[in-house]
């Protein structure tokens, strides 16, 4: 038998004859969180037509493909799935507001008025991101909020503030592993626990959270119980 014209061979040879090309297009760019790169990267959208070729010529279209997304960086294709993981930079600044409207929330709910709980709540808006916070800030933040939603001071969780919460917390909650939504909750409880034990207020506006991050109803209670039995 020649070389090149067993069964492999003769398919070898045929796939060089006919084959299939695609032909992408670019359809838009922007920053995105590369998997491949494990970091963010810029981007191109790609749409692609797919067509037969006849000795590497495209010849006839077969319909088209994609769309895709293309790493500018290592040059993979993904899914246009990918676009939906916010980049390190958004990331950081949701889980920033996150904590932030956890805050003011719980602050809302009856610890405006505590020199403690200010304290506790200054402490970790700053560990978000929010260097510069000041009682001072989050004290006329809160008074804008209950003027906001016309709620006042030691109410239940009201819809005006459920929303506000919702709006914080509902696009980050996807992104973060239990942990981190855990670790959310429990920044709010501490607030809450800095002053006193929880009002009935504050753990509604907890629940509240806990929902918002996609956590239980049995472990938004077993979480509080146990950061209401941790020494502050």
């Amino acid at each position: 038998m020649l070389p090149g014209w067993g069964r492999n061979g003769h398919a070898a040879r045929y796939s060089r004859i006919l084959g299939t090309r695609i032909a992408w297009t670019a359809a838009g760019d922007g920053e995105f969180f590369c998997p491949g790169c494990g970091g963010d990267r810029n981007y191109q959208r790609l749409t692609g037509q797919r067509r037969f070729t006849l000795l590497g010529l495209p010849v006839l279209p077969r319909g088209e493909t994609g769309p895709v997304v293309e790493c500018a960086a290592c040059r993979r294709h993904f899914g246009t799935d990918a676009l939906d993981h916010p980049t390190t930079t958004r990331f950081s600044a949701m889980l920033r507001d996150a904590v932030h409207t956890v805050a003011l929330a719980v602050l809302a709910a009856g610890g405006a008025g505590s020199r403690t709980a200010l304290e506790a709540a200054v402490l970790a808006v700053r560990a978000a991101g929010f260097d510069d916070c000041t009682e001072e800030q989050l004290a006329a933040l809160v008074e804008a909020l209950e003027a906001d939603t016309g709620r006042i001071t030691g109410e239940p969780c009201g819809a005006g503030l459920a929303i506000e919460l919702h709006e914080a917390l509902d696009p980050l909650a996807p992104h973060l592993a239990t942990v981190g939504r855990e670790s959310i909750l429990l920044q709010g409880a501490r607030i809450a626990l800095a002053d006193a034990p929880y009002t009935p207020a504050e753990r509604d506006v907890l629940a509240t959270v806990g929902a918002a991050l996609t956590i239980c109803s049995d472990d938004v209670t077993r979480l509080l119980a146990a950061a209401a039995r941790t020494p502050s």
